[in-house]
């Protein structure tokens, strides 16, 4: 007998590659018709336009920018261009599962940005049974992994969300650990998992949502692998089996 975890595992990695693959009802039956928001995080316009992005916006808990520029490698590789190819690969795996998946932003549309605030009203407008927001982290040279941001229960905010949210996070944690081989972070958060209450785009969410920071691009180890295509395709892979997961159970 076939784990259901395995099973979401062999039937996206047929459809990444291209195979024929025999159909899992119930798989195909809990991702067709389902919609994913990605969110590729920061914009690679936003260097040139520090007016625009440190407009303070409303965040729920706080006040903030309405983006940031991101972090990149030693080599220059940013992290606007990472998350953006990292999401387009994880937007065709799903779609060839029948899921309806969208993105906050295009390549270099628009110029910069979109804010925190319009990042969150995408997923909510569009009635997302899920959204996910791609990262890698700018943390210490001398600290390495990835984690999973949820939002903490904030009443009013998050308190809607926070439970299936904290499941998503549980289940990308394993996927992303698994498919990848990046160990939990040594510098943030504990075990692979962070709760936050001051990151707009989790506090805004009116669906289940979290924030992966799939690396640090300031490490040596890690930046060499967040570099490689061939490791980003792993990378959308893992995401992509994570979501899977959390909407079967849907």
């Amino acid at each position: 007998m076939i784990r259901p975890g395995l099973l979401v595992v062999a039937l996206l990695a047929a459809a990444a590659g291209g195979a024929e693959a025999p159909a899992a009802p119930q798989l195909l039956a809990a991702l067709r018709g389902k919609t994913i928001v990605l969110d590729p995080g920061h914009n690679p316009g936003n260097f040139a336009h520090p007016t625009e992005i440190n407009r303070e916006v409303n965040a729920g808990t706080l006040r903030k920018a309405c983006d940031t520029t991101g972090t990149a490698t030693a080599a220059g590789y940013t992290e606007a261009d990472f998350a953006f190819d990292v999401a387009v690969r994880t937007r065709r795996i799903l779609r060839r599962l029948g899921a309806r998946v969208e993105l906050t932003r295009g390549a270099r549309s628009p110029a910069w940005g979109p804010c925190i605030t319009e990042r969150a009203a995408i997923g909510n407008r569009l009635r997302a049974n899920v959204a996910l927001s791609i990262h890698a982290d700018g943390g210490p040279s001398t600290g390495r992994g990835f984690h999973v941001i949820y939002p903490a229960p904030v009443r009013g905010l998050t308190d809607d969300i926070a439970g299936a949210s904290y499941v998503l996070a549980l289940k990308l944690r394993a996927t992303y650990r698994v498919g990848t081989g990046i160990p939990y972070a040594t510098y943030a958060g504990a075990g692979g998992l962070d709760a936050r209450a001051d990151l707009g785009g989790l506090n805004l969410s009116d669906v289940p949502k979290v924030f992966i920071e799939t690396g640090n691009m300031r490490n040596v180890t890690d930046a060499a692998l967040l570099g490689r295509p061939g490791f980003r395709q792993r990378i959308a892979q893992a995401i992509a089996n994570g979501l899977a997961g959390f909407l079967s159970r849907r």
